[in-house]
C-alpha cells in the first residue's frame, strides 16, 4: 500500500485518469449485467405463467375439450396443459371474492366457462397454438398477450447483442487508455528499470510494483462504482416496486444456479460486484503487462 501511495504522489493526474476510466467502465458493466439479468428474469416469469388461455362455451362437452387438449399435447410444441372445469373456475372466483358476499350471490357455477391453460415449450410456438385455438368453433375466447411477449423477446435479444458488443468496446477502449497512461508512468521510472535489469532483477520483480498499483486502482474503482450504482438502484426502487406490482420474484439462472434478481437480493448484487471487479482487475493487469513489456 505504501508503494501504491508513493506512485500516486509521483503521477497524481495519470493515476486519477486510470481510476476514472476504470470507474466509468465498471459502472456501465454493473448496469449492463443487472439489466440483462432483470429482463431475463421477466422473460422467465412470463414463461411460467399460463401463456395462452382458451375459454370454451359453458355447455361444451368435456370430451370435445379433451380432444383438443390431446391434439395440442401430441403436437410436440406444448410443455403442459391444465384443464379448468366450470366447478374449479367457480371455486377460483369464490376465493377471489370471498370478502364480497354480494358478488357471490349474483353468480352460479353454470355461467363460468371451462378453459385450458397452455404452456408452450418455446415462445415461438405461441402464435401457431393461438391460431389453432381460434379456429375451433367451440372456443369463445383465446387470451394471448402476443404483443407483450414479442416485444420482451425482441428487447432481451437486442440487450444481449448490445451487451456483448459493448463489453468488447469497453475492453478495447479501457485497455488502450490504460496502456497509454501506464506507458507514461513507467517512462518516469525508465532509468530505475534499466538499473534493476543490469543488476539481474527478474521481469516479475520489476513488474511487481506496477501490478500492485494496477490491482489497487481496479479494486478501488470497483468498490466506488458499485457503491454509486447501489445508490442509484435503491433510489429508483420505489418506482420499480410500483411497476412490478403483483410480481413476487424474478429469478436468473447461471450455470445451473438460480439467483433472485427481484426483490433486490444481496447475493445477486455481490455476484455482480465479483464479476465487475474481476473484469476491472483483469483489464488493469493486462494493460500494465502490455505497457511494461516495452521496457523488458
Amino acid at each position: 500500500m505504501r508503494d501504491f501511495l508513493i506512485s500516486i504522489k509521483r503521477a497524481p493526474f495519470q493515476s486519477a485518469a486510470s481510476f476514472l476510466v476504470l470507474f466509468f467502465s465498471l459502472f456501465l458493466t454493473f448496469f449492463l449485467l443487472f439489466s440483462l439479468a432483470f429482463f431475463e428474469g421477466i422473460l422467465g416469469y412470463l414463461e411460467t405463467r399460463p401463456q395462452i388461455i382458451a375459454y370454451f362455451q359453458p355447455k361444451t362437452n368435456e370430451n370435445e375439450i379433451f380432444k383438443i387438449r390431446d391434439e395440442l399435447a401430441s403436437s410436440g410444441k406444448v410443455l403442459s396443459i391444465k384443464y379448468i372445469s366450470q366447478k374449479e373456475a367457480f371455486e377460483i372466483y369464490k376465493k377471489m371474492n370471498k370478502d364480497n358476499p354480494l358478488l357471490l350471490e349474483m353468480v352460479s357455477q353454470e355461467i363460468f366457462p371451462p378453459s385450458l391453460e397452455i404452456y408452450a415449450k418455446k415462445p415461438m410456438f405461441l402464435p401457431e397454438i393461438a391460431e389453432y385455438l381460434k379456429r375451433q368453433t367451440i372456443i369463445d375466447e383465446v387470451q394471448f398477450q402476443k404483443d407483450i411477449l414479442e416485444r420482451l423477446l425482441t428487447l432481451t435479444s437486442i440487450l444481449r447483442k448490445v451487451s456483448f458488443s459493448f463489453f468488447g468496446y469497453l475492453f478495447l477502449m479501457t485497455t488502450t487508455v490504460l496502456v497509454a497512461i501506464a506507458h507514461f508512468k513507467i517512462a518516469l521510472k525508465k532509468e530505475e528499470i534499466e538499473l534493476l535489469s543490469l543488476l539481474g532483477a527478474s521481469s516479475f520483480y520489476i513488474r511487481k510494483p506496477f501490478l500492485k498499483e494496477a490491482f489497487f486502482l481496479a479494486l478501488f474503482a470497483s468498490v466506488f462504482s458499485f457503491s454509486v450504482a447501489l445508490l442509484i438502484l435503491f433510489y429508483f426502487q420505489p418506482f420499480l416496486n410500483s411497476y412490478l406490482q403483483g410480481i413476487t420474484s424474478l429469478t436468473f439462472n447461471l450455470f445451473n444456479l438460480s439467483f433472485n434478481v427481484w426483490p433486490i437480493n444481496w447475493v445477486f448484487l455481490l455476484l455482480i460486484f465479483f464479476l465487475t471487479s474481476s473484469f476491472g482487475i483483469a483489464l488493469s493487469f493486462l494493460a500494465t503487462f502490455l505497457a511494461t513489456s516495452k521496457y523488458l
